[in-house]
């Protein structure tokens, strides 16, 4: 069973659509502060309801994903950063990925093109099982 690494906005998705993975997910240890940071500025928006937000916040609470923060991808992220030219924090995600997982499931377009030709990518379906399989491979 693939392992998929995961980005603030794949996870909210995946919370907003009430779904459970199928797959065991990691991600960087910055991740649930990073949903957070999301469902707040769609409420401050008013693109979600206050009740809905804390209730996908609730769900966070009980969603299994192994949050990595450890020195090795500290270090990758580092030099995937310098190597790059990325930010840091797209720089960790990019290193769990490669370091921890079979794919990169993101929900962020910006993030998916960035990265595109170094880490595999899969699309969100992936997390759900309802179709798609981890596609360009580096």
């Amino acid at each position: 069973m693939p392992r998929l690494a995961v980005d603030a906005p794949a996870v909210l998705s995946l919370l907003e659509a009430g779904h459970d993975p199928v797959h065991p997910l990691v991600g960087t240890a910055a991740l649930r502060s990073q949903v957070l940071d999301l469902v707040l500025g769609a409420v401050r928006a008013g693109r979600l309801e206050e009740a809905r937000a804390l209730a996908l916040l609730d769900d966070l609470t009980s969603l299994r994903v192994r949050l990595l923060g450890d020195r090795v991808s500290r270090r990758t992220a580092w030099r995937l950063a310098r190597e790059h030219g990325w930010a840091t924090a797209d720089a960790e995600v990019v290193a769990v990925a490669l370091l921890q997982a079979d794919a990169l499931v993101s929900g962020d377009a910006r993030l998916r093109a960035l990265v595109a030709g170094v880490v595999r990518l899969a699309p969100l379906e992936a997390l759900t099982g309802l179709g798609g399989a981890p596609a360009d491979a580096p």
